[in-house]
């Protein structure tokens, strides 16, 4: 039988080279790419180990099934036009994220916070604490907490926590409350305070994330139904106003006296005040020998049982105690200044710089929250 023209045309070597040139081309599409240095050690040690890292981080790349080789971590698409922020959170499944910084741990806290009535598969939790003697019994007793409220009833466990070390000596090593509040201390600590709440925010804000619930660890007291009730405002930064059971020694009975001075509204003397301090010279609340003279929501507040605590009204500064802040403010770039930031620090500061970037900060001045009485 005689062969086709065309193949009695072709040379045998040019068959077995085209053959060659075929099979190794099969041969680079089919194996797998060279991806060995991208799965080095340095690239293992930094995959997070799981589901509840940081979202920032990649998950750990799961086993393959062909030599044990490890694919690569999946790309993760955020839509953020999706994450709401509205006065029906609940509703929108919107995801709230409560960060504490603790130095220490009161029982109270964690039990106030656990009857929380916003439903807790939203609630991702943060916590940052010291590395001290009591930073470590702070830690432990935390750990304990978190084990017994996460291997609970499913209806009562969070979403996710995150707990940091501090990776900064604490400026003053007593919590005590006379010690932290002395005005010596008072520049030193807030710019510590600060960093503190940065790395933790920094860290633990994700691409869902809706709200941000700044707490204080010795907020042991406020209505179950505080998210609800700050976000249903669906202000940009709004604050509750923090008071502080204690025994009057004129009644000999338990009342309450306000305690956090830092949301206020600015005067004209004030507004004079700072425009002739130096450069990196704060402004403090609180202090008698330090008058600013301006309008603080924690003297304004009505006590009545009556009293409208939905009343609202607009703020210069803002305390930290339990601040309700949108998550697109933070993204925007308002942090807590570590320094004087228009001769304001940490919350004040955050206010500060919130306002400088267009958001509006609002309190709530019959609305209470209390710390730990004494």
């Amino acid at each position: 039988m005689a062969l086709a023209r065309s193949l009695r045309r072709t040379n045998p070597i040019t068959i077995v080279l085209a053959s060659l040139l075929a099979i190794g081309f099969l041969f680079f599409i089919l194996s797998p790419t060279s991806t060995a240095a991208f799965t080095s050690q340095e690239r293992h040690d930094d995959a997070a180990q799981n589901p509840l890292s940081p979202p920032t981080k990649p998950f750990r790349k799961a086993q393959s099934a062909a030599g044990g080789r490890r694919a690569p971590p999946p790309v993760v698409h955020y839509n953020m036009n999706n994450v709401t922020t509205s006065g029906t959170a609940a509703n929108n499944r919107e995801r709230i994220l409560v960060l504490t910084p603790l130095s220490r741990f009161y029982s109270e806290y964690w039990e106030n916070l656990s009857k929380f009535t916003y439903p807790h598969q939203y609630i991702s939790l943060g916590f940052i604490i010291p590395k001290t003697r009591e930073g470590n019994a702070a830690y432990s007793a935390l750990q304990s907490a978190i084990t017994k409220t996460q291997s609970g009833p499913i209806d009562d466990r969070f979403a996710s926590i995150t707990i940091l070390r501090q990776d900064f000596p604490p400026p003053i090593q007593s919590q005590d409350e006379k010690e932290r509040h002395k005005l010596e201390n008072q520049k030193i600590r807030r710019e510590s305070m600060s960093r503190a709440r940065n790395s933790l925010l920094f860290t633990t804000l994700g691409p869902s994330t809706s709200w941000v619930l700044w707490l204080d660890g010795d907020i042991v007291e406020t209505p179950p139904t505080l998210i609800e009730d700050l976000t249903g405002h669906d202000k940009p930064v709004l604050v509750a106003n923090c008071y502080q059971r204690f025994r009057n020694p004129d009644t000999k009975e338990m009342d309450i006296r306000p305690y956090d001075y830092n949301s206020w509204t600015d005067t004209q003397r004030s507004l004079e005040i700072a425009k002739n301090m130096g450069r990196d010279e704060i402004m403090l609340e609180g202090y008698g020998e330090l008058p600013t003279f301006r309008n603080l929501m924690a003297l304004i507040a009505d006590r009545s049982p009556e009293r409208n605590t939905s009343e609202i009204m607009e703020l210069d500064g803002v305390g930290g105690t339990a601040l309700m802040v949108k998550a697109a403010v933070h993204r925007d770039g308002a942090m807590f200044p570590p320094f004087p930031f228009y001769h304001l620090v940490e919350s004040e500061g955050f206010a500060k710089m919130a306002r400088r970037l267009g958001w509006k900060c609002y309190g709530l001045p019959n609305y209470f929250v209390r710390l730990t009485p004494i």
